[in-house]
């Protein structure tokens, strides 16, 4: 979570963190370090878009199964092919 709230800020960063520890950043080949609080006000974005992102399959699954539903299929028939 640490890194993506990094790379939200600076795309081109490069760092490792230690036991997901922000106050263990180590920043590498020259990158600028960010300040932590910079770093801080990003992870709860950052942790929205993940939440959106799995949101987001969960919908294009249902969506996907409807669709199949449209054509005839029927629910053993679209299980066996994509195992929903």
């Amino acid at each position: 979570m640490i890194i993506k709230a990094i790379l939200k800020i600076n795309p081109n960063a490069e760092v490792t963190v230690t036991d997901n520890d922000i106050n263990q950043i180590t920043w590498l080949n020259g990158t600028t370090p960010i300040p932590v609080a910079d770093i801080q006000a990003q992870i709860p974005i950052v942790e929205a878009e993940i939440e959106q992102e799995k949101q987001d399959a969960i919908n294009k699954k249902a969506s996907g199964k409807q669709k199949l539903k449209d054509l005839g299929l029927t629910d053993a028939e679209i299980k066996a092919l994509i195992g929903v």
